[in-house]
């Protein structure tokens, strides 16, 4: 049975939440934004939970700008980094990557009050539903297949050549990110209301994944850009064709070991329909849609980074790793949703769907 999606597709009104003084704007778009002519009204996207997306439009062309939440937020650590997300797309400019064309930024906040970007806006297709409803099964295989390139293409970009060598930390990526995700976690499940409430699986998780880490995870010589959430709705698609034209959403991104990266997006094999779209318990064969064996031999193959015979005894550990960050995430965005500054109506869902997330994890942790 296909889900409805249509909350999360195409723009509405701003919300009061999110308003901003569209003048200033204007007038700061003026001056640094070749070609710039107004006058400006301006949309919201349905879709993105943490940085709130616009959608800018002018008589003669549409722009998209990402801010961080209003003035009135308060920021976890390293969140809303939209700094980052400019930077990191403009130095994948014209690599196999594809990226929108970014054409500036402002860290003024006395401008609109936050920190924003202006970038491309690009006119192509979203998919939500993983099981791809509507598609033939031969067009299913290639817009996975699609997806797996470009993972590839990412993990093998040479970042320092491209001027990012100093987007991330080096060394003890996992150790790292098991440490920010639990602190994350413990900031955002202080028990201040129901959706704060302390989850035993993660208490649990937080001591067990440190240390249960196999040799391929501390493997230093894995380096590479990590999106971060990479996943099918955070592409978008060409009209008509399995070609993705824009990699979306980079505010995870950092460099870091790539199979971390690779397994949170294989991650769609076992999460169910119902929890985080996912194609878990589908008879992914019938469709056409790669199974997960099927899916990593492809990785492996274009990136050489592993062998599928090499990972397989460390899928578990991955899965619980990316399940718990998962789980991290969506206990931040329910503390925001208490806080009032989480910023689209499937907040509150998602926010719900940090215990079963948990849950799961630790199933992969007992499997490992």
């Amino acid at each position: 049975m296909s889900q409805d999606f249509s909350s999360f597709i195409g723009t509405r009104a701003v919300s009061q939440q999110h308003t901003f003084d569209v003048d200033a704007l204007a007038a700061w778009l003026e001056k640094n934004l070749e070609g710039f002519q107004g006058p400006l009204t301006v949309e919201m996207f349905k879709g993105g939970q943490s940085n709130p997306t616009y959608k800018l439009v002018t008589p003669t062309q549409s722009y998209v700008m990402r801010a961080k939440p209003g003035p009135v937020a308060k920021l976890l650590p390293s969140a809303h980094a939209v700094e980052r997300e400019y930077k990191v797309m403009r130095g994948l400019q014209g690599t196999d990557v594809p990226v929108p064309r970014m054409y500036c930024l402002c860290e003024d906040e006395s401008i609109i009050g936050r920190a924003f970007y202006i970038m491309e806006f690009m006119q192509g297709r979203v998919l939500w539903d993983q099981s791809l409803p509507g598609f033939s099964n031969a067009e299913r295989a290639a817009y996975y297949d699609e997806m797996n390139r470009v993972i590839a293409a990412l993990h093998t970009v040479d970042f320092a050549a491209r001027g990012l060598g100093d987007y991330g930390k080096p060394g003890n990526y996992f150790e790292r990110q098991i440490g920010r995700w639990s602190k994350q976690y413990k900031a955002s499940a202080d028990g201040a209301g129901e959706l704060s409430q302390p989850i035993d699986e993660m208490e649990r998780l937080i001591d067990w994944l440190p240390a249960h880490m196999p040799a391929s995870a501390r493997d230093e010589s894995k380096v590479s850009i990590v999106h971060g959430d990479y996943r099918l709705d955070n592409v978008m698609f060409h009209a008509t064709e399995p070609r993705i034209i824009a990699v979306l959403d980079w505010e995870l991104s950092t460099l870091g070991h790539p199979l971390a990266d690779f397994s949170y997006h294989c991650m769609s094999w076992h999460m169910p329909p119902t929890t985080g779209r996912g194609i878990g318990g589908v008879d992914v064969a019938a469709l056409g849609i790669p199974t997960e064996s099927e899916y990593i031999a492809r990785y492996c193959e274009r990136t050489r980074i592993s062998t599928p015979e090499a990972l397989a005894p460390d899928w578990n550990f991955y899965q619980a790793y990316n399940l718990f960050r998962m789980a991290a995430i969506l206990q931040g965005i329910a503390k925001r949703v208490e806080a009032g500054t989480a910023s689209s109506e499937q907040a509150v869902a998602s926010a719900r769907g940090a215990r079963p997330m948990a849950e799961m994890a630790w199933q992969f942790a007992q499997k490992a």
